[in-house]
């Protein structure tokens, strides 16, 4: 997702939708008090080591998709925790979660985390000039 600073909006797709103001709001304009929930809201879900290792073992296993029975013994945590885990993610949009039969499958969702990541991203050159946009 190319995001520039022209771009109004960056919408994180979560349930339910929040959005998060564009271009590094946080180098280039004081951010909202909605638009700073939705910012801790989705980072708070990435400040834990064990959703972090979830994203990574999910993005990283076999068609990019994973089972929780996959990923219990990865990380060393009952089915239940990472259950838990795993919905967090899904919450904050940056999985998705598809029932099959008795089992659940997890995808990682890349316009989520790009769109986390250009929130993130300081400006080219390190100005911090308004005028850029």
């Amino acid at each position: 997702m190319d995001v520039r600073c022209h771009a109004e909006r960056v919408v994180l797709p979560t349930s339910p939708p929040e959005t998060v103001a564009c271009c590094a709001p946080l180098v280039r304009q004081p951010l909202g008090a909605a638009d700073a929930v939705a910012l801790a809201r989705t980072l708070k879900a990435v400040a834990d080591p064990a959703r972090l290792r979830l994203l990574s073992l999910v993005a990283a296993h076999d068609g990019g998709e994973a089972c929780v029975c996959d990923l219990v013994d990865a990380l060393d945590l009952s089915q239940p925790t990472v259950s838990h885990h795993l919905r967090v993610l899904v919450e904050a949009g940056l999985l998705t979660r598809e029932k099959r039969g008795v089992w659940a499958y997890y995808a990682l969702v890349p316009a989520a985390l790009n769109a986390l990541a250009a929130v993130l991203t300081a400006p080219a050159g390190g100005a911090r000039s308004r005028s850029a946009c």
